[in-house]
């Protein structure tokens, strides 16, 4: 896709799934592997019993997870419809397509005990979507939230040939609109991108932990 194409952020992912594209390098190889790694660990040593993701993507990821029951949610019906078909057989695996304009949960049913958000906020192109996506997040989790994400205070787009890359400032943002939150930990990438390293990731893990009653 031309950078000329870019219209906003579900659009983009929507139009690339249904080109045959995939979630990225991110779900993929070393930094999947990597990200199961650490995912798969907290949610055994923590006793994680249920878990939200917010773009679950084309499954790859998902694939190498053990999670006991899971809901994904994402954006674009394409790779929704195919992720729920690669899981067909795994009855502890749920789906819905997510519009974050349309989604209020202010009775609290979507909830779990961890909620996910891996490599989709730089993808957030739009402030106000940035934005709701953060609400939506730390508003299902019960017990524990992991971003796996940039932090950087870009307000602008990355570059003219990345224009669905836009980085915010996550810890300052979550640490001012959710105060119930605490940084409990912040994993850096083995494999962080450099000159030298083009395929490797601008994202590290920040895990936070829930310090007032649900």
């Amino acid at each position: 896709m031309q950078p000329s194409e870019f219209v906003n952020s579900a659009e983009y992912w929507e139009r690339r799934y249904a080109k045959g594209g995939n979630s990225g390098a991110g779900s993929r190889g070393r930094h999947a592997e990597f990200k199961a790694e650490v995912l798969n660990r907290f949610v055994s040593e923590q006793g994680i019993e249920s878990v939200i993701e917010f773009g679950c993507g084309d499954g790859e990821q998902l694939a190498l997870a053990a999670y006991p029951r899971y809901l994904g949610f994402d954006v674009s019906p394409t790779t929704l419809s195919n992720t729920m078909a690669k899981f067909e057989a795994d009855a502890s695996k749920s789906f819905a397509l997510y519009d974050p304009e349309r989604f209020s949960d202010r009775a609290g049913f979507v909830t779990a005990d961890l909620a996910l958000s891996l490599d989709v906020i730089f993808h957030l192109t739009e402030v106000k979507v940035y934005e709701r996506h953060l609400e939506h997040v730390f508003g299902a989790a019960r017990r524990h939230v992991i971003l796996y994400t940039s932090d950087a205070d870009d307000p602008g787009l990355d570059a003219e040939f990345a224009p669905h890359i836009r980085h915010h400032p996550v810890l300052s943002d979550v640490e001012k609109h959710y105060p119930e939150w605490r940084l409990a930990e912040r994993i850096e990438n083995p494999h962080p991108w450099s000159a030298e390293d083009e395929e490797g990731s601008i994202s590290d893990f920040f895990i936070y932990e829930r310090v007032t009653p649900n």
